[in-house]
């Protein structure tokens, strides 16, 4: 019976896993380490619970909805307080709150009544030649300027990439901008038309898609998949390489120190970019794919802090805050985590969730944990009023993150295109090509199952 190999145990090659196991197609998923889940870890402790990585995902397709429901966990589904729907942008040492209307937007101090009259010129813009790869810095200050660089774009990138906007090519981290622009000639005709084609989608705009966890965090999803997933997975097996023959796919991976092969009908690489460089690809068609080991990743640590209600002034009413270059602080931003969701922190206490690092300041993220603590305390004393010794302190350090999808980007999407063209039987999935959300993972994970499955049902 043809089977699946799936290098690599995060929640893509979790999910491509399971989706197989439910069309009866035999699959292996190696995975490096000692665990799988990738970056999602949760750690529960004292009334606390604290994520290491991601601390939600953004509802924004149909495909997430259905894995939740055929893993049997919709009755353990939490969506975001409504409550903590809002958002704050530091500016001047101190939060605003990010407008949701355009009768906030003229009323907002978080810009200045400059910069409210040039994005009145936006529509008039005209659009950019799509023969080239616009950083995102260049593309906003062009369609709507400077401020809204440095106080909307900037913390954004921060708080999504841990990115440069002046690095990130505009056609591959953020498409959606770039196809408005393309299509639509305008930003903000394309939100109002754009809307129409996304409902007959039935995809759900990430400004609008709701904000979803779960009663013990996003572990409770990782769980639930490799219970499913069961005795396909081989934990601490490192895979050293893939060879194509004229039938099957041999898998060679080392255990304990001994050299193991197993053969597939295809193969899937659902791994981390930057550790192709250690994978050898045999292939007929004679290609290499190591320079896509060349993927930027930034390194981000996440400091997660519960404090007595009493020692924090901010009354923590919202999805949490950005902090733009240009405000000089340490942090990228904080998540208020105990407004998000329920049991996050004990009774009378509160929790935050704080990053450090990116492409902005990857030194701090490598600080040891006492001083980058000390650190983000002076921070949240002077944004948020706190004070006081926390009652709980979590660190984690991710020394290679986030993949940045920067200028020159395109050329890693050629290389994925035509490996897999030239090589039948071989695929690529994962953050580090269609997109860097959770949500995008396991979007990207049901889109390669469906090719996948395609494939095992040609004729040899």
């Amino acid at each position: 019976m043809k089977s699946v190999a799936i290098i690599g145990g995060g929640i893509t090659g979790l999910t491509a896993a399971f989706r197989f196991g439910q069309k009866n197609i035999p699959v292996t998923l190696y995975e490096a380490g000692n665990r799988v889940g990738g970056v999602i870890q949760t750690f529960r402790q004292d009334g606390y619970l604290a994520e290491f990585g991601p601390n939600s995902i953004l509802e924004t397709s149909p495909k997430i909805t259905s894995l939740i429901a055929d893993l049997g966990l919709e009755g353990r589904r939490l969506y975001s307080d409504p409550r903590a729907s809002s958002r704050y942008i530091v500016r001047g040492g101190k939060p605003i709150l990010l407008p949701d209307s355009p009768l906030r937007f003229v009323s907002t101090p978080l810009f200045s009544a400059a910069a409210k009259l040039r994005l009145l010129r936006e529509p008039f813009i005209r659009r950019a030649s799509d023969a080239g790869e616009e950083n995102l810095a260049e593309f906003v200050k062009r369609r709507i300027g400077q401020e809204f660089l440095d106080y909307a774009i900037n913390p954004l990138v921060g708080g999504v990439y841990a990115g440069d906007p002046a690095r990130l090519s505009v056609k591959h981290a953020f498409p959606k901008l770039h196809a408005l622009e393309q299509k639509y000639g305008s930003l903000l005709l394309g939100q109002f038309l754009g809307a129409r084609e996304r409902k007959r989608r039935a995809e759900v705009s990430k400004q609008d898609a709701k904000t979803i966890s779960f009663d013990e965090g996003l572990q409770v999803l990782v769980d639930a998949l490799r219970t499913r997933v069961g005795d396909a997975v081989r934990l601490n097996t490192r895979v050293i390489s893939v060879e194509q023959t004229p039938e099957v796919w041999t898998v060679t991976t080392r255990v304990d120190g001994r050299e193991r092969k197993q053969t597939h009908s295809a193969v899937l690489f659902a791994g981390q970019a930057h550790k192709l460089a250690d994978v050898s690809l045999i292939s007929r068609s004679c290609l290499n794919w190591s320079p896509l080991a060349m993927i930027e990743y930034t390194p981000v640590a996440s400091i997660v802090l519960g404090f007595r209600r009493e020692d924090v002034a901010h009354p923590l009413d919202g999805f949490g805050m950005l902090v733009p270059e240009v405000e000089r602080f340490t942090i990228l931003g904080a998540l208020f985590s105990s407004s998000l969701f329920p049991n996050r922190a004990p009774a009378n206490h509160v929790t935050l969730t704080c990053y450090v690092g990116g492409t902005r300041s990857p030194d701090l993220a490598r600080l040891e944990v006492h001083s980058l603590a000390e650190l983000v305390l002076a921070d949240l004393g002077t944004v948020l009023g706190v004070k006081g010794s926390p009652t709980f302190q979590y660190h984690y350090l991710f020394r290679k993150a986030i993949p940045q999808y920067e200028v020159g980007f395109g050329r890693f999407k050629e290389l994925m295109n035509e490996i897999e063209a030239k090589s039948p039987g071989l695929f690529m999935a994962g953050n580090y090509r269609d997109g860097i959300s959770l949500g995008d993972s396991i979007v990207s994970a049901h889109g390669v199952v469906e090719r996948i499955e395609k494939f095992l049902a040609q004729d040899p």
